[in-house]
């Protein structure tokens, strides 16, 4: 079968054996799967730590049909039955990521195994391309839940790709006022359409400053200069992942601000702690959800309280996957690209 396989050299459609479920797993055929940022990044990553060997098969945000069962299965839902699940397949060795994986097959395959356990049924009504995107969407919610948020907070989003917007989207969902910002204007618009207060191109005008317009408090840095230095309500989201970014947020966030941390970044990350420190920041790293999170995203798609369609830029075959990563690093050409095996 086809699957689409990374490593330092590149990343290329290969032939593998078709997996076979093993005990409490069940075949499924990819329906839809997203193309995340990590997908784009792996020969680079593998590259730099001098991994020349490993080659990981791609796609972890799928929708699928289930094709059959493996032993030790209850059969929950029949055969032909569409489901989404957590991208982890445990193989009785270890807990593999699917998708991110040397030895299972992740959703730009033809076929793939899933969790029985794990497997939630999409209902009729929900396109497998919206549902396919329930991974990244929660990764939204696990971020705005991470944050602690309090009334009368106020949010400022940087970076408005895939992640950024789903943030934008959880915290909507609260009522939370938000200024999105992105150089890319076409991420901004998709901001914008999802509820963004304020949509900012960080390279011309200052996202702090609309933030404050908004009602994003300076307090005071020290608590030895004010005797009530209370609970700032400033929630800064780096959805970014890119190097210097963190130290910029530091450098920039109001007295007593929350940093929340979603974008990935596979680099060192030089910051000065002081001025951190001075400020009294709070920095909270976020990864990925909890399994109640993505149930209840699920849930929120098929409601049509989140409109999953907004964030997809087009849908191509497996086989012209390399055009879908092409296009993928220019940002402002798409913000989510899904590929159909």
């Amino acid at each position: 079968m086809r699957t689409v396989r990374a490593g330092s050299s590149g990343v290329a459609l290969a032939e593998v054996p078709e997996p076979v479920p093993g005990p409490g797993q069940v075949l499924a055929k990819p329906l839809a799967c997203g193309v995340c940022g990590i997908d784009l990044h792996v020969p680079e990553i593998f590259a730099r730590r001098g991994d020349t060997g490993t080659r990981l098969m791609l796609g972890h945000e799928f929708c699928a049909e289930i094709v059959d069962y493996g032993p030790q299965t209850e059969h929950r839902y029949p055969v032909g039955s569409r489901v989404v699940s957590m991208p982890l397949l445990d193989t009785g060795q270890a807990t593999e990521t699917i998708g991110l994986s040397a030895s299972v097959p992740g959703g730009f395959s033809d076929r793939m195994l899933l969790a029985e356990r794990l497997l939630l049924p999409v209902p009729a009504h929900v396109p497998s391309e919206h549902a396919a995107l329930v991974e990244p969407l929660a990764v939204g919610q696990r971020a705005v839940a991470a944050a602690d948020l309090a009334p009368g907070d106020v949010a400022l989003v940087l970076g408005c790709g895939p992640v950024g917007c789903a943030v934008v989207v959880a915290l909507k969902r609260l009522g939370v006022p938000v200024v999105a910002a992105d150089p890319a204007p076409s991420r901004r618009e998709v901001a914008r359409l999802l509820g963004a207060d304020r949509v900012v191109d960080s390279r011309v005008e200052s996202p702090v400053d609309r933030w404050r317009e908004l009602g994003a408090q300076d307090l005071p840095y020290s608590p030895a200069l004010t005797p009530d230095v209370r609970r700032s309500n400033a929630v800064l989201f780096e959805c970014v992942g890119r190097p210097g970014m963190l130290r910029q947020i530091i450098e920039s966030a109001p007295g007593h601000a929350r940093i929340v941390c979603v974008g990935v970044c596979h680099d060192p990350e030089p910051i000065v702690p002081s001025v951190a420190i001075s400020k009294e920041l709070s920095i909270t790293f976020a990864f990925a959800y909890r399994p109640e999170e993505f149930a209840r995203t699920l849930d929120l798609v098929a409601r049509q309280e989140i409109d999953a369609g907004t964030f997809i830029s087009g849908v191509v075959n497996l086989e012209d996957f390399g055009t879908a990563f092409e296009q993928l690093r220019q940002p402002d050409n798409h913000l989510k690209l899904l590929i159909r095996p």
